[in-house]
């Protein structure tokens, strides 16, 4: 008769070979011998929290849920199994529940960098600010350029449109690691500069990251909207049409070429990269910029038939309401146009101050 002790023996080896084989992606092995464990032991911590580690790295968290969730009713302090159904839940992405676990994880292990992280990480998924922005500063406090925290405060603010802030933490990882920064932190620095409309300084950052990546899609964007942004249609084509080159059907890109060939007057190119999107899918600015050259061709009647269309299917729209009654102002058909803004601000559930700026204008020039 096997002693209690040599049982153990023989399953702590059994564990170590199991997590040996997880290690060299051994999984079908792996899962044997985590099976064969719990045949001896039903609530072996190890061989518990092992499948439910094997089953996150196959993608399959629900089942590493269970397995996570089986192995904390009996031991409910284990750490990595803790760690593991955080873990999960962050991969179905149910931040939530992943806070409730990782905050229970942190009464037993307060200082843990990469527990703070993901924590800190998770409350901003959920939009919570100020703790997000208090677990990120505890890790700061541990390690004053650690580069997740830094990353995450910037994300933090810039989420909440606090581009001046979000810039100081991916500054301050540019100072420290310089040409080696990771490329994500130079998109991020013309983001912000993009949206801040200081698009001569965003193009200095996108511009260095194409030349660590010369087809980075971030990067690319960010260079044509920039150009776009300082009112350089020429300068944006040249970046619209790169990324194009490798995404032929994107109907974002496609409208923005349509829009910067009919910035540039060239308005047969500009047609045909409309229709190219819209037969992707239908695409809102594709419409509208359709309905803009016809209204700059002087067709009056296509325009305001594209333009009635849109709305019907987007009442609050407003830039094809102003559209539409600018078509009719152009044809000297001021009532039409005032019959167009009042029908809008009397069905728009949103503000309507800029209708009636517009209307009231009207008004006076009539």
């Amino acid at each position: 008769m096997i002693d209690q002790e040599s049982k153990n023996e023989e399953l702590v080896g059994m564990s170590s070979r199991a997590y040996q084989f997880l290690r060299e992606k051994m999984i079908e092995e792996a899962r044997e011998e985590f099976l064969r464990i719990l045949e001896a032991d039903m609530h072996n911590n190890y061989a518990l929290v092992g499948l439910g580690d094997l089953e996150r790295q196959r993608g399959d968290y629900n089942q590493a849920i269970t397995y996570y969730q089986h192995c904390l009713e009996h031991h409910p302090e284990n750490n990595y199994a803790l760690f593991g159904l955080a873990e999960s839940y962050r991969g179905l992405r149910q931040y939530g529940r992943a806070v409730e676990v990782w905050e229970q994880y942190l009464k037993h292990d307060s200082e843990n960098v990469t527990v703070l992280t993901r924590v800190a990480d998770a409350y901003r998924k959920i939009r919570s600010f100020e703790r997000s922005r208090e677990l990120y500063n505890m890790v700061l406090a541990i390690e004053e350029d650690n580069n997740y925290a830094l990353i995450g405060m910037g994300h933090l603010h810039y989420d909440f449109k606090d581009f001046p802030n979000a810039m100081h933490y991916w500054q301050r990882m540019y100072e420290k690691s310089g040409e080696s920064v990771d490329i994500r932190v130079l998109t991020s620095l013309g983001n912000c500069h993009r949206k801040m409309k200081t698009f001569d300084q965003g193009v200095t950052y996108f511009e260095a990251a194409l030349q660590r990546e010369p087809d980075n899609f971030f990067a690319l964007y960010g260079m044509a909207d920039c150009y776009r942004g300082m009112q350089e249609p020429a300068q944006s084509l040249i970046y619209w049409k790169r990324i194009l080159a490798n995404d032929p059907e994107n109907k974002v890109i496609l409208t923005r070429i349509g829009d910067a060939y009919r910035a540039l007057g060239d308005f047969e190119a500009a047609e045909e990269h409309y229709r190219q999107a819209l037969n992707v899918q239908f695409d809102t600015y594709a419409a509208l910029g359709l309905a803009i050259l016809h209204r700059n061709r002087k067709d009056y009647p296509a325009a305001i038939g594209a333009l009635e269309h849109l709305i019907q299917a987007e009442p609050e729209n407003y830039r094809a309401v102003a559209e539409l009654a600018g078509c009719y102002e152009m044809q000297g058909k001021y009532a039409e146009a005032l019959a167009v803004l009042a029908r809008y601000m009397q069905s728009s559930r949103i503000p309507v101050k800029a209708a009636q700026r517009y209307a009231s204008d009207l008004k006076a020039r009539i």
